[in-house]
């Protein structure tokens, strides 16, 4: 399905047909597909929306650069439009800006929250990564002193060496963008979090590292924090029937 919101074109999914609803927000990229498992374990009893953020899946990216509130609004727009009366919001990784914004910025009244993996909280650089941009600007300005001809190839190649595989993964005209929302630091929203929150965190997690649970379960006073014991940024994809029944006993 279809829904077209200013400027963005975005597809989304339906499934169920209960009384109450259940959003997804999955991490950046198209992972939409890969909360299968987690939407027939709800679907019989509750109604699940999960969407294509603009750029990834069936929703396109439009002609500008965004920020995480742009994404916000977004979304909030979507719920409204389709008349999602306070949702229940499960939210992975890129995910949960969103639904920290969502609540703690824009006011949106939610049911129930649980963020798995959550992102959001920006951490102080370590001496090796400030160094190792320091070398990337260095290296960058040395374009200059090549020829014309060998500037293009000279950038994608310090590109391919010190980049993120994320940022690396994504589109030309969607960097802007992600720089933007990495950059953001919403811990400030955490202490505006009323509503019943579940944290879910992978002990292995290194993307988002437990210790953004551990501070999102003391900033978020109605919260109780579950680590997967092995689990990995996608805990929810290592060990699937045990996340959706901790999931169905916190929302029931």
């Amino acid at each position: 399905m279809k829904i077209i919101i200013k400027d963005f074109n975005i597809h989304y999914e339906k499934f169920g047909n209960g009384e109450k609803n259940i959003l997804i927000l999955p991490g950046w990229g198209n992972t939409r597909p890969t909360f299968k498992w987690m939407i027939e374990s709800l679907k019989n009893n509750y109604n699940v929306y999960i969407l294509d953020y603009p750029g990834f899946g069936e929703s396109p990216f439009p002609n500008r650069d965004l920020t995480i509130y742009d994404y916000a609004n977004m979304i909030k727009t979507f719920i409204d439009v389709l008349q999602i009366k306070k949702p229940i919001i499960i939210a992975h990784s890129f995910g949960s800006r969103l639904a920290l914004i969502l609540e703690g910025k824009l006011g949106l009244s939610l049911e129930k929250l649980i963020i798995i993996d959550g992102a959001g909280i920006k951490r102080r650089k370590k001496l090796k990564v400030i160094l190792k941009q320091y070398l990337y600007k260095f290296l960058k300005k040395l374009r200059w002193i090549l020829p014309k001809r060998k500037r293009k190839k000279y950038l994608e190649k310090l590109i391919n060496i010190f980049a993120s595989s994320d940022y690396k993964s994504i589109d030309d005209n969607m960097k802007k963008t992600f720089s933007n929302i990495v950059n953001e630091d919403l811990t400030y929203l955490l202490e505006k979090i009323k509503t019943e929150t579940l944290l879910i965190w992978g002990e292995k997690d290194y993307d988002t590292p437990i210790k953004d649970g551990i501070l999102m379960n003391k900033k978020i006073k109605d919260s109780g924090l579950i680590i997967i014991k092995k689990g990995t940024h996608f805990t929810y994809l290592d060990v699937p029937s045990y996340i959706n029944s901790i999931i169905l006993e916190f929302i029931k």
